[in-house]
């Protein structure tokens, strides 16, 4: 009897990570096609500073470490365990890139290795993050997910500590400047804007992220407690929001030398279009993470 209930165990553990791997694959081509699919992407991974790659890619791995603790494949007790899904999350973000540049024509046989190595590393980390991002996204809502989730998850989710829900914000707020920072859009944005259009772009993007989490009552969205003000969360959790996003696409802008050889007032102008989509990315990952 024993040696059939570990038999049982161990054969569910397995069907629930093989359903983790899958949904993996999935997200990580849902949320990577747009930077699979965008010519300045390609031609980053010719040109691109490899060291300021190298820095992205070692800042990915405790980013997906994190997410795996929070929404990996499975549910895991250790960190031991969480680390094992992100290498699993990062191993499949560098196939699933490999394989579809190969499938459109953009890696061919005839291309230097070094440029290999370059375009599928950058379109690895948004399929890395795409594939972590696929358990909490494409998982379903029936008896499948009860089983893996189940109370103890939305006890551990009500619980998440500042630090923690700021760490998510940086997640979203990178993940969506990670398409949008290399495009050249963000630079001619911001060449036709004023610093009246700028300001004004960043009180929108503030009152955004305060509307999505807390005023439209989106679902997964925080509400305040009854003896709080309403100025709380704006100043605890808004604010700094916003500044989180401002400096995940000061990087993410800086990753992709946009912001060389720019004057201080233009560079700010570009950070501050940048961190528009960045806002709204930080302000989702509050209501989906």
């Amino acid at each position: 009897m024993a040696s059939t209930a570990i038999r049982q165990t161990t054969s569910t553990d397995v069907d629930a990570f093989v359903r983790g791997i899958a949904r993996g694959f999935a997200g990580a081509l849902l949320f990577s096609i747009p930077m699979l699919m965008t010519m300045e992407m390609w031609f980053l991974g010719f040109y691109m500073s490899r060291e300021r790659l190298l820095l992205l890619l070692v800042l990915n791995i405790p980013l997906l470490l994190v997410l795996s603790h929070r929404i990996g494949f499975e549910h895991t007790a250790t960190w031991a365990q969480s680390a094992r899904d992100a290498i699993v999350a990062y191993g499949m973000g560098i196939i699933a890139s490999a394989a579809f540049l190969v499938l459109l024509g953009v890696i061919t046989i005839d291309m230097p290795v070094d440029q290999w190595i370059g375009m599928v590393a950058i379109q690895a980390v948004p399929a890395s993050i795409g594939a972590m991002l696929g358990r909490s996204q494409l998982s379903m809502s029936d008896d499948d997910d009860e089983d893996d989730e189940g109370e103890d998850d939305q006890d551990e989710k009500s619980g998440t500590g500042y630090a923690m829900e700021l760490f998510m914000m940086a997640v979203g707020a990178l993940f969506l400047s990670l398409n949008l920072a290399p495009t050249e859009e963000m630079i001619v944005l911001a060449y036709k804007m004023t610093p009246w259009h700028a300001l004004a772009l960043a009180l929108v993007s503030i009152l955004l992220m305060h509307g999505f989490v807390y005023a439209l009552a989106f679902r997964g969205g925080h509400t305040l407690e009854k003896d709080q003000p309403r100025w709380h969360a704006f100043i605890r959790f808004t604010l700094p929001g916003y500044m989180v996003a401002l400096t995940v696409s000061l990087y993410a802008l800086w990753t992709f030398e946009r912001l060389d050889g720019m004057a201080s007032v233009e560079a700010l102008l570009v950070v501050i279009v940048l961190a528009f989509p960045a806002a709204i990315g930080a302000a989702a990952a509050r209501l989906i993470l």
